[in-house]
């Protein structure tokens, strides 16, 4: 019968790479000279790590945390398919307490590490958003599937391509994405045609605005009709984020410079 030390050795033989989720300076030094490629992922590279990947964002969830540092570590080339990686993270506060073995699947490179660090408002503001899109294409409205397009970023170039569908509801408001009470207004305002246009910082700038960038050019997978080509062709003419729902395949897509960079089913995510 197996011992628990063979059986964590088993854990992480073999493997091509350790990530190390926020270590310790002395706790990264430990894997210095160990002979397997060593990434740090964190927020910031607080232990002159030769090989980082940024964190963008604390993720609660440690399955959250170790998919968007694989998915990092692939976008920077440090990860293929097919390599096992040991991921030491810490699942209670107070230090490195735990050990995963995954192998990499293409399946983890959705686009959203991307989407996050390379976007221009802050990645809180993106996450935020990209939760209230997901959330409605769970439950959709009062049971029936609904389709919603928000733009993220650059708010006062999307205002000047764009026109009002009706009375902006947040005209006067400084309210934020993110907020519960904000969210549930997203949710009911997006029965009704328009995008919504939100800040860098993720102030709710308006609800109800009709697009109008130049489509000539934007090329979107065929069978997406009008809110995904007005979402894909502004992202092209300013420097924002567009994350659309679509309300007859219910799928969440985003946009940046023109171009599909994530497409996820909510019910699988």
């Amino acid at each position: 019968m197996a011992s628990l030390t063979d059986h964590l050795a088993d854990l992480v033989a073999d493997v091509d790479a350790t990530l190390l989720f926020s270590p310790t300076s002395s706790f990264y030094e430990r894997f210095a000279d160990d002979g397997v490629e060593v990434v740090v992922v964190a927020p910031d590279n607080d232990v002159d790590a030769e090989t980082f990947v940024e964190l963008p964002l604390p993720f609660d969830n440690v399955k959250d945390r170790i998919r968007f540092g694989i998915e990092g570590a692939m976008d920077e080339g440090l990860l293929a398919e097919g390599d096992e990686v040991a991921c030491v993270a810490s699942v209670f506060d107070g230090g490195s307490d735990a050990v995963i073995r995954v192998t990499v699947d293409e399946g983890i490179h959705t686009g959203i590490y991307d989407l996050f660090t390379n976007s221009r408002a802050e990645p809180s503001v993106i996450r935020d958003v990209f939760e209230v899109a997901i959330e409605l294409g769970q439950k959709g409205q009062k049971g029936k599937p609904v389709g919603a397009l928000f733009v993220v970023g650059d708010a006062g170039k999307v205002m000047n391509k764009s026109r009002p569908l009706s009375y902006n509801p947040f005209e006067k408001s400084h309210v934020h994405v993110g907020d519960p009470i904000v969210n549930v207004m997203l949710k009911e305002f997006s029965r009704l045609d328009g995008a919504f246009v939100v800040s860098d910082s993720g102030k709710i700038v308006s609800a109800y605005r009709y697009l109008e960038p130049a489509a000539e050019g934007v090329d979107i997978p065929k069978g997406l009709g009008a809110r995904h080509m007005s979402g894909a062709a502004i992202t092209r003419d300013t420097n924002s984020t567009s994350i659309v729902l679509s309300e007859s395949d219910g799928l969440v897509r985003a946009f940046k410079a023109g171009e599909l960079v994530l497409e996820i089913d909510p019910e699988e995510y």
